[in-house]
Order: C-alpha cells, then structure tokens, then sequence
C-alpha cells in the first residue's frame, strides 16, 4: 500500500504534550553535584505530541487525543501541533491546570536525564476515550505511551482492539507501581532495554536475556515485540523468530525522543506496507535521524530525511 493509498486511514495518538525545558552540560549531573548548562532553551515535547509530529512528518493521517493547560505553554504547543497539520480537536484545555513541563539535562555524548511534571497529563481520563469512542474506533492504527494515567491508556487499547484497530504501546515511562500484566490487544510493543527490563525482571545484559524479556512479553498477549537498542539496532520478535535489525550509525547529539521517532515512523510505514520487519527498519532511520539532531519535535525527520537516510545506508 503506498502513502497516497494510506493517507486517509488515520492514525490516532493518545498521550502526552509537554513543553520541554531543556539544558545543555559537557556531562549529566551526579547526586549532589551542581553543573553550568552551556545552554538552554524550550521546545514542545511530550511522548504522545513527539510520536503524533514523527508519525505526521514520516507521511501519517495523525489525530491526538490529550489535554494541555490554560497557560502560555499550553497555547504554544497546540499552535506547533497545528503548524504540523495534526487534527487537534480532541485535545481538551484544562483550566486552572498547568501544561506539562519534562526538564532534560543533555550532554554533550547525547545521553540525557529527564523529570516529567505531569500538569494536564494526569487529568487526562477514561472518560475522555469515550467521548473520542468514535475516533478511536474508527483508527487505522492506535498509537499509546504511558505518560498519561495508565488506566486510560488500556481503557483506549481495549477500545481500539475490539474495533479491528492495530495497536502500537511504546511501555514509557514505566510506572513505578508496575504496568497492567494482561497486553493482549496489543500488536507491538517497543520498550528500550530499560524499560523492558523494568517490565519483565529479566537481565538485558546478554542477548539471551533480551530474548527472555521478549518472550515474556509475548506471552502476556502482545502479538509483537520491538526492543530498542540505541547502536546496536532493534531485536523483532513475532513469536516464532528472532531478528535483530541493524541501526544506523549516525553521530548522536540528543537521544531525548529518538524512541518517540520510531514509533512514530514505524506505525506509519507498518501502515502502508502491512510489513512488520519493513517497518522497524523505516523506524530505525528515523530513529536515528533525531538521536542526530537536538531538540524532540524539531528532530523529527520528514518522510524524505528518512528516505534518503535509507538510501545512503544501502
């Protein structure tokens, strides 16, 4: 199926919008230790905002459900959303309620340390699923993260599923009193090794362990398995093989949303092609094209970027 085929099957993104409040150091803090920022600057984040851009500029129909503050951050990041042409109204404007804010510490390697302030996030309900039943039942593609509350999120997933949606679950952050144990309706999943780590107790030091990790997810329901791995590419699991898909070397300056990237491109591609595997490797480009850049939303590459950044690779 080409892009043009696929453009009016939309892809719906429930999740997150925060305005990311970023600062540059050589290195990232240690407890206690106070550094100089060599920079700083603000930038529209936010997990569900970062995949709905990458999934619109990789060539989606995109749709997002969330909720912003009546602030100033709030009015800006709904004018960046719509500057991407992503339909925004679903979003709701919380009043008397503060956007979301996540404050990054990067370094100059490209690694980074983030703290999320939740603001209109947490207010995000299952009551706003059901007054968007109808476009989230109507999606190609369903699109989660976990920095909205977690039981909105499978209240969305098991919404989706029952109306023949896919239904992608990039598991982050993972909450601290742990994640709904039951995946089933969901298509893939894409943890980094963190997060896959967090999920299933399994040591991802080793390749073995990766594989353990991915097992266990499979047989708590999800139909896929996607384990980033930063350099070293993406280990694919589908219940029957294993594939490791190869990431492209870039030179990193900022990894903050290069996971929000691939997912997003990846839905997109997944989409279009009905290829898993094809996907993955679409979504790894871009992936990479925003670890190569600073900044989340303003890293996403266009379907174009990704597309000669494949081309170079072959």
């Amino acid at each position: 199926m080409t892009s043009r085929q696929s453009a009016d099957r939309q892809i719906v993104v429930l999740g997150s919008i925060n305005m990311d409040l970023v600062a540059r150091c050589c290195t990232l803090p240690v407890a206690g230790q106070t550094l100089s920022a060599t920079d700083f600057f603000e930038v529209p984040g936010g997990k569900g905002a970062n995949q709905a851009v990458a999934a619109q500029r990789a060539g989606g129909n995109v749709t997002m459900i969330g909720g912003v503050g009546d602030d100033g951050f709030g009015s800006r990041l709904l004018h960046g959303l719509r500057h991407e042409r992503i339909h925004c109204d679903h979003i709701n404007v919380a009043g008397r309620t503060p956007s979301g804010l996540a404050m990054i510490v990067v370094s100059d390697s490209g690694e980074n340390q983030i703290v999320v302030v939740p603001g209109a996030n947490a207010q995000v309900g299952p009551e706003d699923v059901e007054r968007c039943a109808e476009v989230i039942r109507a999606a190609a593609i369903l699109l989660v993260q976990l920095e909205i509350p977690p039981a909105t999120v499978f209240h969305a997933v098991d919404m989706a599923h029952s109306a023949g949606a896919r239904v992608i679950l990039d598991p982050a952050p993972v909450p601290e009193s742990g994640m709904r144990q039951d995946l089933r309706g969901i298509d893939l999943i894409c943890p980094n090794e963190t997060e896959a780590a967090a999920l299933t107790g399994c040591p991802v030091d080793s390749q073995s362990g990766l594989e353990q990790a991915a097992r266990q997810l499979h047989d708590r329901g999800a139909k896929n398995v996607a384990i980033t791995l930063g350099a070293s590419g993406t280990l694919l699991w589908d219940g029957e093989s294993f594939v490791t898909m190869d990431a492209i070397p870039v030179d990193a300056v900022d990894s903050t949303a290069a996971g929000d990237a691939f997912a997003g491109a990846t839905a997109v591609h997944w989409l279009e092609s009905d290829s898993l595997m094809e996907a993955v490797r679409f979504g790894n480009a871009a992936g990479a094209l925003a670890a190569s850049k600073q900044g989340a939303q303003p890293a996403m590459g266009t379907r174009a970027d990704i597309e000669q950044l494949l081309q170079r690779q072959a």
